[in-house]
């Protein structure tokens, strides 16, 4: 029986590519569940079809109704990626108000591995509640790939041109060490 891998995806520009992930996580013979932020679910971020083709699965962006049965099976670990400068700011908060976020936030405090890619231009990163949030993060389990050898933010404006090379393949990596 496969693992399952949840890939939660926030809005950003890597989004739209975020069936390479799945394609590469199937491959390693992953189950993936795809969950996206009520922002990359309803903006142009994602491609919904393409994403439920290679996973085989629905994208699931809400939460499920009273009565409603389970939508996935429960996690083996957990990729946030694209993860953007705002969904690190609430998740390291506490703040569960989306269904990715209550996600990630009860992964966290199952003890599943979970491995977060950040998107995020330097602007955004000079903010001292970013870099908080990453301790935060780190803090508490999380491998946030953040830093030399790994991502680095962009200058603001510049981040069409580091979408191709957004490093998906490193978060399977390192969730291989980790699960």
């Amino acid at each position: 029986m496969s693992k399952v891998l949840y890939l939660v995806i926030c809005a950003a520009g890597p989004a739209a590519d975020a069936v390479r992930l799945v394609t590469a996580a199937t491959g390693r013979g992953w189950d993936v569940c795809v969950i996206a932020t009520p922002a990359a679910a309803d903006g142009e971020f994602i491609d919904r079809p393409a994403l439920e083709a290679a996973s085989g699965r629905p994208v699931r962006s809400t939460w499920r109704r009273s009565g409603e049965e389970k939508r996935n099976p429960p996690a083996d670990a957990v990729v946030v990626a694209p993860m953007t400068m705002n969904s690190v700011n609430k998740w390291a908060a506490g703040i569960a108000d989306t269904y990715a976020l209550g996600l990630v936030a009860e992964a966290v405090g199952l003890g599943l591995p979970v491995v977060a890619l950040p998107f995020w231009s330097t602007a955004l990163d000079s903010h001292p509640a970013t870099r908080r949030a990453v301790w935060t993060l780190r803090n508490s389990g999380v491998r946030v790939l953040y830093g030399e050898g790994e991502w680095m933010p962009h200058p603001p404006g510049t981040g069409g041109e580091r979408i191709a090379s957004y490093p998906w393949s490193l978060a399977l990596d390192v969730l291989a060490d980790r699960a």
